[in-house]
C-alpha cells in the first residue's frame, strides 16, 4: 500500500484516485478505473468495498433535473423553533426527515436553528407546501423564505487530498 497521506485519514494516494475518479463518474466500469489508478480490476474491487465498508463512500445515485420533472423551484428557508429544547429538536428532524420536498436539513448556529433546503415545482406550490406542512412542523416558530432567481453553482464534489 502507499504512503498514507495523513495518517488521520486512513487513505492513501492511490485511494484518492480512486475516490477523485469515482467523483466525477460513478458508472466508471472497474476496468476502466483500473487503467486510470494503475492497478488491477481486482485490486480497484477491493478497495472500493473497503472504501465502502470504511464509510469514505456512501453510495450512487443518478443526478436528475429538477426542472424536467416538476420541480424546478429552489427554495431555501430558514427555521426558528420556538424553544430549543432536545424533544423539539428530536421532534423536528423526524417530522423533517418524512418529507420529500425537503432535500436537505441542517442545524445552523447563528440567529435561526435550521436551513432547509426544498424543491417545488413553482411558487403556488411551494405556497401551498409551507402552509400544509413547513409552517405545521413540530416546535416552527417562525421561517424566512429565499426564492432562488439562478443556480450559480452547484456541486456535490469534495476537495480531497493531492493524489
Amino acid at each position: 500500500m502507499n504512503k498514507p497521506l495523513d495518517p488521520a485519514l486512513g487513505i492513501d494516494r492511490i485511494d484518492v484516485r480512486i475516490l477523485a475518479a469515482l467523483q466525477d463518474d460513478g458508472r466508471l466500469p472497474n476496468v476502466k478505473l483500473a487503467e486510470r489508478v494503475g492497478l488491477s480490476p481486482t485490486a480497484v474491487l477491493a478497495r472500493i468495498q473497503r472504501l465502502t465498508h470504511e464509510g469514505y463512500i456512501r453510495g450512487y445515485e443518478a443526478r436528475l433535473d429538477p426542472a424536467k420533472l416538476g420541480a424546478g423551484m429552489l427554495v431555501f428557508v430558514e427555521v426558528l423553533l420556538d424553544r430549543t429544547t432536545p424533544n423539539v429538536f428530536e421532534a423536528f428532524k423526524a417530522a423533517v426527515q418524512v418529507r420529500p420536498e425537503i432535500l436537505e436539513c441542517h442545524m445552523v448556529a447563528g440567529g435561526f436553528d435550521y436551513l432547509l433546503k426544498t424543491r417545488s415545482a413553482d411558487m403556488a406550490d411551494y405556497r401551498r407546501f409551507a402552509g400544509a406542512v413547513l409552517w405545521q412542523l413540530p416546535g416552527v416558530r417562525e421561517t424566512r423564505t429565499y426564492a432562488v432567481m439562478e443556480e450559480v453553482k452547484h456541486s456535490t464534489h469534495l476537495v480531497l487530498p493531492a493524489a
